[in-house]
């Protein structure tokens, strides 16, 4: 058929008509030479042969493209919409993926609105057929007038086909796929249908995609409210738009904005009033302020994912982190390491039951996104004790169990007490408040590694586990979330504790509920009385003792060796923190041991986030108070009672005959040190007391009282100040 439509016709006039040989012979066979040389050479036929084959294969390409092509993908949702994480009473914390909203509908758009995209990306795209000759002959002028690429030539449409249906590839051949794509496009779809298609799914920076979500993420207003100038400010964001979001670079946002006003004027698309009030127009461009990331939303954005279904907009996700517990946290965590040798930190918070209220993974998400919570696997010192105590409550031993305190050579290891201190027989609950390494590893040695390991896996930790004894000095790298998800065990009485970020959703079946719940190996943690006490006792009376609190607390410190690492875990009714510091190179630190810096954050950040360990620390500072009044009382009223014997005894003195002792008395009433009645009533009762001992002195003891009142009322007259 090819064949037929491009090859030329014969010329019939040339036969002449009244040739007697004309058509004799047509069967005989050698007539094939001159039929031969009548046809066109080979290389038109080839040539010929090729169109038709090119136009074969673009007819097959267009009809592939119409059965098999997307049309609806610059409509379609992303697979991955955007995630807003909030904190537990909603209040939004994080913002992680690309936002895309509803497809506009060009009908509800105001003209200024897709007239200014027009004018700045395809000027002649009501009248071109999916690819501007024009626009592109431009484009390359200015380019070579440029020395470079600076301005571009593909149309709306083009563009669409990239957005729609190609890579980010820069090659020849992906720009001929473009062009094909936009041909096709303009033959199946509308103009009206192209331009809402790729104002629905052009990016427009800050991780918006569409018109919709872009007015909403830089006016919080939709597409069909904004203004002459916002309208253009987001047209002009096409060139680059994570360069000129306005939210980064305001001016240059603007005054691109400008020259797309320029350019509706140009083409008359706006009239000389509108154009100058848009060039004057102040805007303010912004979004709601949340971080792209932090050390919870980092952790626990995998876990929301899996919850995600594509769809338009911003799915919220509801987390268990308390908002105030946080911002404290972090604070707390970076303010106590200024006045530290130790230039890092991690917090973790939660409930008993895994739920988690704060983390905080460094001093500085933005130096430093390492979660330290989470990701650092660094040794836990003596808070691994845990598991050893624990281990050997299994084996039937009880906190009132002896243990030697002392040194002990175990195989090749010879294992010694901070500062080189012992103290003998003690009972494990004495061992453990003290922190006794000695103690600890004989303890590990009697029930063994195996029991210790197992111990430490029943409360959840997952971390590779040494096999040799100084695990039981805690050598063994762990996170800081598990082991304190292992100390969330003991309070809650059960294991493992899972920590957990997101609520749980509401649609969830209880079925489902069950089956997780089932697929748990655990159990009610039957050795927690005896761990708790030995918890308590540290806080008591051992390595927590500085920083124990009003109400009932528990923990255990954790030093490394050279003070690498620092830990405290510990809890109060309701709430499990764990703390740990150091050095990211794991450089020792100045003296920083678990029984200061970090328990000291601990401390803190328990008082900020329990309420009932604050009203406990009020009551006991009110009782403090009180009892530091009535010991000031009792301490004012003995010296008054010493004063006042000092008094009797001068007059004792007097009245032995010391003429002096009345000139004292009257100096300690002048000095303040008693009231004159107060030693006239003394001074009185001792005269009554005297006059019944010695009658023989009576004389004496009135003349003595009259001189005293002759001295009070000159004193009285003069006054003080005399």
């Amino acid at each position: 058929m090819f064949r037929r439509f491009f090859s030329r016709p014969q010329d019939d006039a040339a036969q002449a008509p009244d040739d007697p040989f004309a058509g004799a012979g047509d069967d005989l066979d050698y007539a094939d030479d001159d039929a031969m040389a009548a046809e066109p050479p080979k290389w038109r036929r080839y040539a010929l042969r090729g169109a038709a084959g090119a136009a074969l294969a673009l007819l097959l390409l267009f009809g592939i493209l119409a059965w098999t092509a997307p049309l609806g993908k610059a409509l379609e949702p992303l697979e991955e919409p955007a995630i807003v994480l909030e904190a537990s009473d909603g209040t939004p914390i994080a913002r992680r993926g690309q936002y895309k909203a509803e497809p506009v509908d060009l009908a509800e758009l105001p003209p200024h609105v897709y007239n200014a995209f027009v004018a700045i990306e395809d000027r002649r795209f009501w009248g071109h057929w999916g690819i501007d000759p024009v626009g592109i002959a431009r484009a390359a002028f200015t380019n070579v007038q440029e020395g470079g690429v600076v301005q571009g030539g593909s149309t709306i449409t083009q563009q669409l086909a990239k957005t729609a249906f190609l890579s980010n590839e820069r090659s020849l051949w992906r720009k001929a796929q473009e062009a094909v794509i936009a041909l096709w496009l303009e033959l199946w779809l509308t103009k009206e249908e192209i331009l809402e298609r790729y104002l629905s799914s052009v990016y427009f920076g800050e991780g918006a995609w569409g018109l919709r979500a872009a007015s909403m993420t830089y006016f919080s207003k939709v597409p069909g409210d904004l203004t002459l100038g916002e309208s253009a400010m987001l047209a002009g964001l096409m060139k680059a738009p994570s360069r000129l979001a306005p939210t980064q670079n305001y001016e240059a946002a603007r005054e691109r904005g400008k020259l797309v006003i320029a350019a509706m004027k140009e083409q008359e698309l706006i009239t000389d009033s509108e154009w100058n009030a848009a060039r004057k127009a102040q805007m303010n461009p912004g979004r709601e302020n949340l971080p792209v990331g932090s050390y919870f939303a980092d952790w626990i954005s995998p876990k929301a994912k899996e919850r995600l279904r594509a769809g338009y907009g911003e799915t919220r996700v509801r987390t268990t982190l308390d908002f105030d517990m946080q911002k404290a946290a972090q604070r707390i965590l970076t303010d106590r390491l200024k006045s530290s040798s130790a230039t890092q930190g991690a917090l973790v918070a939660m409930r008993p039951d895994g739920r988690i209220l704060a983390m905080v993974g460094g001093t500085d998400y933005e130096t430093s996104a390492f979660n330290r919570a989470v990701q650092a696997k660094r040794q836990s010192g003596s808070a691994f004790k845990l598991f050893v105590y624990l281990a050997a409550m299994r084996e039937g031993m009880n906190p009132n169990s002896m243990v030697e305190d002392a040194p002990v050579q175990l195989g090749d290891w010879t294992p010694s007490n901070y500062n080189d201190g012992y103290s003998g027989p003690i009972t494990l609950e004495e061992a453990f408040a003290k922190s006794s390494n000695v103690a600890a590893a004989r303890i590990a040695d009697r029930v063994g590694v195996g029991a210790v390991k197992k111990a430490a896996r029943d409360l959840g930790v997952e971390s590779d586990l040494g096999d040799d004894l100084t695990i039981a000095l805690g050598s063994s790298s762990t996170t800081l979330l598990e082991m304190t998800a292992a100390y969330a065990a003991v309070a809650a009485g059960r294991y493992p504790v899972e920590p957990y970020g997101i609520e749980e959703a509401e649609d969830e079946s209880f079925g489902a509920r069950l089956g997780r719940a089932l697929g748990r190996k655990g159990g009610r943690l039957g050795e927690q009385e005896d761990m708790l006490r030995l918890l308590h006792a540290v806080m008591e009376r051992g390595t927590g003792r500085r920083v124990n609190l009003a109400i009932n607390a528990y923990g255990k410190t954790g030093t490394t060796q050279d003070n690498r690492d620092a830990v405290f875990i510990g809890f109060v009714p309701g709430l499990v923190v764990g703390v740990w510091v150091g050095n990211d190179d794991n450089s020792p630190t100045n003296g920083v041991t678990g029984s200061n810096v970090p328990a000291d954050i601990w401390r803190q950040f328990v008082l900020a986030a329990s309420p009932e360990a604050r009203a406990a620390e009020e009551r006991a500072r009110r009782r403090a108070a009180v009892a530091a009044r009535q010991r000031a009382e009792e301490e004012a009223a003995r010296e008054e009672r010493d004063r006042g014997m000092a008094i009797i005894g001068d007059i004792g003195d007097l009245i032995a005959g010391d003429s002096d002792a009345g000139r004292r008395l009257l100096e300690r009433v002048m000095r303040g040190e008693l009231s004159a009645d107060a030693a006239a009533d003394q001074i009185e009762r001792e005269v009554d007391r005297m006059r019944d001992l010695s009658e023989e002195r009576e004389e004496q003891l009135e003349d003595f009282e009259d001189e005293w009142r002759e001295a009070l009322e000159t004193y009285e007259e003069l006054g003080p100040e005399q």
